[in-house]
């Protein structure tokens, strides 16, 4: 089941989404399918990683479109992807990002 994130989403935020493992591939990299972006993306598998297997990734939330409902985030080693806000697992608030007003 999954969890309900705490918060609405803000740039620079640590975001987590929950992936679902489609192919391991050489070289400790897997195809991964995240919910609401239609296109598979590459990341860091885990050891011992399986098709199937459910995986958190973090990033950081680079643009938050609150008429949509759609968050970007900038995936480490993964680059962008934009999702729906209901696909988030976890938000929590960082300062690492900084952001121009």
């Amino acid at each position: 089941m999954r969890q309900r994130m705490s918060r609405a989403p803000k740039v620079g935020d640590e975001i987590t989404l929950t992936a679902t493992i489609l192919k391991v591939m050489e070289g400790g990299v897997s195809s991964v399918s995240l919910p609401s972006y239609n296109f598979p993306l590459a990341v860091d598998s885990p050891a011992k990683a399986k098709p199937g297997q459910k995986i958190e990734i973090r990033g950081f939330a680079t643009r938050v479109d609150k008429e949509d409902g759609k968050v970007t985030v900038r995936i480490d080693g993964g680059g962008l992807v934009t999702v729906d806000a209901d696909s988030i697992t976890n938000v929590s608030a960082t300062s690492r990002v900084s952001v121009r007003q």
